[in-house]
């Protein structure tokens, strides 16, 4: 039975693990180095991102998750999780896996109350949306939202607001979105996560160090 560990030190963990077993996938609380062990993938939540990654150092979590991530492991990183993900987030200091080659800009939406939904066109979801729906847009939700200001080579872009912003990557076996599938009742990101652990392109490969990460606009 598939595994998908969800990093649960803060923000909206359980609503994944909800997600996730509605599913029908068994979901496992992750606080611990060794509850990594023998997960098929990881979820790092939305929440405050400082507080996050200040965590996950505290409990020795970072070298473990990214042998993980280094390993092929696919991981899916939601809001505070993309940011820390990301190779780059603006000179902010704290702490990061610095895996996910694009340059995040935190807090790019103003702050909670400026929070907003919008429909996306996302067409990588086409595999997992039933072909009588293939039309319908994914409702995103941006709660204190990051946004991807620039993408390096092998990071695909998912989706972008109608402005152009970038609002969801895939890097090989890595995947960032800004806002917050999780609190939604459409699960197709959730499921595109799984078929990212069912059916990896090309088998697992380990993460490259990549080049700069050029601009988004580009």
């Amino acid at each position: 039975m598939t595994t998908v560990g969800v990093l649960a030190l803060q923000g909206d963990f359980r609503e994944h693990v909800e997600v996730l077993a509605r599913l029908g996938v068994e979901a496992r609380e992750v606080r611990r180095a060794d509850e990594v062990d023998g997960l098929d993938g990881l979820i790092i939540p939305g929440g405050e991102s400082t507080t996050i990654g200040r965590l996950a150092v505290k409990y020795g979590l970072v070298e473990p998750i990214r042998r993980f991530i280094a390993a092929g492991r696919p991981v899916w990183g939601t809001c505070a999780g993309l940011i820390f993900l990301a190779r780059d987030i603006g000179g902010y200091d704290q702490p990061l896996l610095g895996v996910l080659n694009v340059v995040v800009e935190r807090n790019a939406f103003g702050r909670q109350v400026d929070s907003f939904e919008v429909d996306l066109s996302v067409p990588a979801l086409a595999d997992v949306t039933p072909p009588e729906e293939a039309e319908r847009p994914f409702r995103a939700v941006f709660i204190r939202a990051p946004a991807v200001k620039a993408v390096g080579p092998g990071v695909q872009v998912l989706a972008r607001l109608p402005d152009g912003t970038i609002v969801a990557v895939r890097q090989e076996h890595i995947l960032g979105t800004a806002f917050h599938p999780e609190l939604t009742d459409d699960t197709r990101f959730h499921r595109y996560f799984l078929q990212m652990i069912h059916a990896p392109v090309g088998g697992w490969r380990p993460v490259t160090t990549p080049t700069n990460a050029t601009r988004a606009e580009e």
